[in-house]
């Protein structure tokens, strides 16, 4: 596996670096025979050690996770074990998955600029109500099914996730609400009812 430990405005030492090497490889050949690549970052905020880990274990999927602790060892340890943790969980489903041909669609993503606009008189550059955007960059959008998704959600730690639906080829999305649980949005269930004919008596 490809690895990179980075220190952010910090300098790590070969020490750090070795243990953080040995032991990702170590939890995630447990469950893949073969990672592709990760990158963790470990940084200084105040007294904590902060440790950002991105792993991709499979085709198209990511585990990340983040640990915080008086020293960075136990800081990375604490991220490791929500990475070992969630391997555990989806183990069958991740290699299942992995099997599975999945298709897919591209698309863009948009980065927008949500500061207060300046006040200006010149419109040339931005039209009246439209958002800035600050960066596109191109995505792929998978075909998966609901529970799929949901473990790609929580693999991934991200807040939202859009889909193409394994059972009806529609655009889905899930997202994490504010209570903890996952919400799901699917039109092709409405558009699928009003287009349900009416039975004639």
């Amino acid at each position: 596996m490809k690895l990179n430990v980075i220190g952010k405005n910090m300098d790590i030492g070969e020490s750090l670096r070795d243990y953080v090497e040995e032991n990702l490889l170590t939890l995630t050949q447990k469950y893949f025979s073969n990672p592709l690549d990760g990158k963790v970052i470990v940084s200084k905020d105040a007294h904590l050690y902060q440790v950002d880990i991105s792993v991709h274990v499979g085709r198209n999927i990511l585990l990340q996770a983040n640990g915080s602790a008086p020293e960075p060892y136990p800081a990375f340890d604490s991220a490791g074990e929500r990475i070992e943790k969630r391997l555990r969980r989806y183990k069958r489903k991740l290699r299942d998955h992995n099997r599975d041909v999945a298709e897919e669609m591209k698309a863009n993503q948009y980065v927008i600029d949500n500061s207060e606009p300046a006040d200006t008189t010149d419109d040339t550059e931005q039209s009246a109500g439209e958002p800035t955007i600050v960066a596109e960059l191109p995505i792929m959008i998978e075909e998966l099914t609901v529970s799929e998704a949901v473990m790609r959600l929580d693999l991934g730690e991200l807040p939202a996730l859009m889909f193409r639906n394994r059972a009806h080829g529609g655009l889905n999305m899930i997202y994490r609400r504010p209570d903890g649980h996952v919400g799901w949005v699917d039109p092709e269930t409405i558009e699928a009812q009003q287009k349900t004919p009416e039975l004639v008596s």
